[in-house]
């Protein structure tokens, strides 16, 4: 089994949308003769993009998972979405590879996604390489789109091969480290040719470059370069490997997927020179009983264990559970022990992935990328190992949602059909959201974008045949007051037999912004007995959750009880409860009551070209910006925005930057609605709830 695992690469490919990864993906699975036909995105017939979603939009919406053979090695290849509406399951899927291959478009760049999906490599100290797609295409600039990977990325790019021809006359590879030239045909079978003479110069130059670069990954071979030694193409292709696990540089190599060019050679070098399972440092875990680090080798002969990266919700397999396996093995049926849920899991059949199908294995080792059925208590995110040898990984988090809808049914009688087909679907997207907001009643689906909610309705009615309605959801509001009142809460009823009396004088005044309620007891002398006071605080809390302006909860305020009148006989907890409420009403209503609204702080990742567009939309949005940074060749601008004109952000954003730009935003704090606007605002609430 190690040895299996030593002729093992677990690879994810990662970029912004429409650089070409699924492209990539098809060619190497037919390269491999694991397919014996080329598909293409835009006849949406390719491989890894199945859903009839993907096929629709001709884009990953999903990771998607295959095997191929090359050169004696087993490659498990993970194709990730690149749009921002599915990074959360890039960011997942990237924690069960060994190495990333970040692929850039030769016209386009470097993109926002790129460089998140590069941070999350950083993050999962992910050796990288950087393929150059697509130098086929017109305005297509190898150096360009190289210069532009050298200013933003660290660790440094290197280049491993040079193109010949550009464009339409792109036609073939110089491998800088062989020092020998390829071109293809138009079936891609590659012939070896003599390097072009008027590309000779340029040629032993970047090779000069190169040399140096790889030479400083290995300490021996910077010694052997510095004394004028010549370098062997194994002493460069040995420190390469090593600076590529180390992480000192990152190779360049380029090609273009749709026409076959330079694919086989970039298919050697993953077996070449990407790491193994074996070649990753022991993974690092904790012990649930007592908290205390531990580490567990990718050893097969060590207990077993695994973390859940994935769960595909399978219309005939029922839901799937995808992991990698850390440590030790697992075989063909068996058990295991879940220590999130403290459970175990029995399964009847290890599994395979192929794009749509599963395929039954016997065996599973260190860095296996498996999948296994129907298991009870286990989620995304959840360790898997031996009961008699505990340890927990900790696994990423999904980022968080940017846009929410309120969602109901279309039909009558759907509500609960809705609920349990999106718990469904929730087990299989980590990034949605569900939840009931008590303070406006609806129940909001929170997701990464438009896009993203749009997929999940028609997910909704594919797999469980539910139609939804989406509407904005509402904004919660809240209420407080400007100035301090003392005023008298009374409650007197007189009926046959024993009546109701609740007498109170309390102080109201405003809090600074979220400090929330204050209660304070300065009765002296008995004027309300003790067990009274606590029902005024309640009827206080209780009338203040439908605040005297717009009927939202009151925030942010103080009461002193400081006197009352009592009667031995009618007085009662429910009588001063009631005094208590009469009371807040009376003060909220003197006080100058005001309305607030939900701020956000925002972040928004842009390239140059569109800030000036943002900036307006920005201020024609009551935005308020904080400040400006540079990171990269993109501009990022924070700025606090009032929740209510940030709603339907994503696709403004999307439309303002052709999808080039990207936000986050968390709620920040409540601020008073401007005077100008508040009128306008109390209309449309009086509106809504006529």
């Amino acid at each position: 089994m190690t040895e299996a695992s030593d002729k093992l690469r677990d690879i994810v490919l990662v970029a912004h949308g429409g650089a070409g990864k699924t492209s990539l993906a098809e060619v190497m699975l037919f390269k491999s003769g694991v397919i014996n036909r080329l598909g293409r995105v835009d006849d949406g017939n390719v491989t890894m993009d199945f859903e009839p979603e993907e096929i629709k939009r001709r884009a990953s919406i999903s990771s998607a998972f295959h095997q191929y053979h090359w050169k004696k090695h087993t490659v498990n290849l993970i194709d990730t979405p690149g749009d921002q509406n599915f990074f959360t399951d890039t960011r997942m899927c990237m924690q069960a590879a060994d190495g990333a291959v970040v692929v850039l478009d030769a016209v386009d760049g470097v993109k926002v996604q790129t460089e998140q999906a590069w941070d999350f490599a950083e993050e999962f100290t992910l050796p990288r390489v950087i393929f150059i797609n697509k130098l086929d295409r017109e305005r297509a600039d190898f150096f360009r789109t190289f210069k532009d990977a050298a200013e933003i990325f660290k660790p440094k790019p290197i280049m491993l091969q040079l193109p010949i021809g550009s464009e339409a006359e792109f036609a073939g590879i110089v491998d800088l480290i062989n020092m020998k030239a390829y071109t293809y045909d138009a079936e891609g079978k590659a012939s070896e040719c003599d390097i072009p003479s008027d590309m000779q110069k340029l040629v032993d130059d970047e090779r000069e470059a190169m040399v140096e670069n790889v030479a400083e990954a290995d300490d021996e071979l910077i010694e052997k370069y510095l004394e004028g030694e010549t370098l062997s193409n194994e002493d460069l292709k040995t420190a390469l490997k090593k600076g590529i696990l180390s992480q000192t540089f990152v190779p360049v190599l380029c090609g273009s997927a749709t026409k076959d060019i330079g694919i086989d050679l970039f298919m050697d070098f993953i077996t070449d020179c990407m790491p193994s399972p074996l070649d990753r440092s022991p993974q690092i875990g904790t012990d649930p009983d007592n908290g205390n680090k531990i580490e567990r080798a990718p050893d097969p002969d060590v207990p077993f264990s695994a973390f859940v990266f994935k769960t595909v919700a399978d219309p005939y397999a029922g839901r799937l559970s995808i992991f990698r396996v850390v440590s030790g093995k697992l075989g063909g049926d068996g058990t295991f022990y879940n220590v999130n849920n403290n459970s175990k899991e029995r399964f009847t059949q290890l599994l395979s992935l192929a794009a749509k199908e599963q395929k039954p294995v016997t065996e599973a080792g260190p860095g296996a990328i498996v999948a296994v059925a129907k298991l009870k208590d286990t989620s995304t995110g959840d360790t898997l190992c031996d009961e008699g040898n505990k340890i927990q990984y900790k696994t990423a988090e999904p980022l968080q949602p940017l846009i929410s809808y309120a969602i109901g049914a279309k039909s009558k009688g759907d509500e609960d059909k809705i609920f349990i087909s999106l718990s469904k679907i929730l087990e299989e997207d980590i990034a949605l959201k569900l939840i009931r907001n008590s303070e406006t009643k609806e129940i909001l689906l929170s997701g990464m974008g438009q896009v993203h909610i749009e997929t999940t309705t028609e997910k909704l009615k594919r797999k469980f045949n539910v139609e939804v309605q989406l509407s904005t959801p509402k904004v919660p509001y809240k209420e407080t007051i400007r100035k301090k009142v003392r005023v008298q809460g009374k409650h007197k009823k007189q009926t046959g037999g024993h009546g109701q009396f609740g007498d109170c004088w309390l102080q109201m005044e405003p809090l600074p912004r979220g400090k929330g309620f204050e209660f304070v007891n300065a009765i002296t002398g008995g004027a309300i007995p003790r067990q009274y006071i606590p029902a005024v605080e309640k009827g206080i809390i209780e009338a203040s959750q439908k605040g005297v302006l717009a009927g939202y909860p009151c925030i942010d305020f103080k009461v002193t009880l400081d006197d009352g009148s009592f009667h031995p006989v009618d007085s009662s907890e429910m009588a001063f409860k009631i005094a208590g409420s009469i009371a807040y009403k009376k003060a909220a209503t003197e006080a100058q009551p005001v309305l607030l609204e939900p701020i956000m702080e925002i972040t928004i990742i842009t390239p140059d070209d569109y800030m000036g567009d943002i900036m307006g939309n920005l201020n024609g949005k009551r935005g308020r910006v904080l400040g400006m940074d540079n990171k990269g060749k993109n501009q990022v601008i924070k700025a606090h925005v009032p929740m209510a004109e940030f709603l339907t952000y994503a696709p403004d954003l999307r439309s303002m930057t052709g999808g080039r730009g990207m936000f986050t935003m968390e709620f920040s704090h409540y601020d008073e609605i401007p005077t100008q606007l508040l009128q306008k605002i109390l209309d449309e609430i009086n509106k809504e709830k006529e």
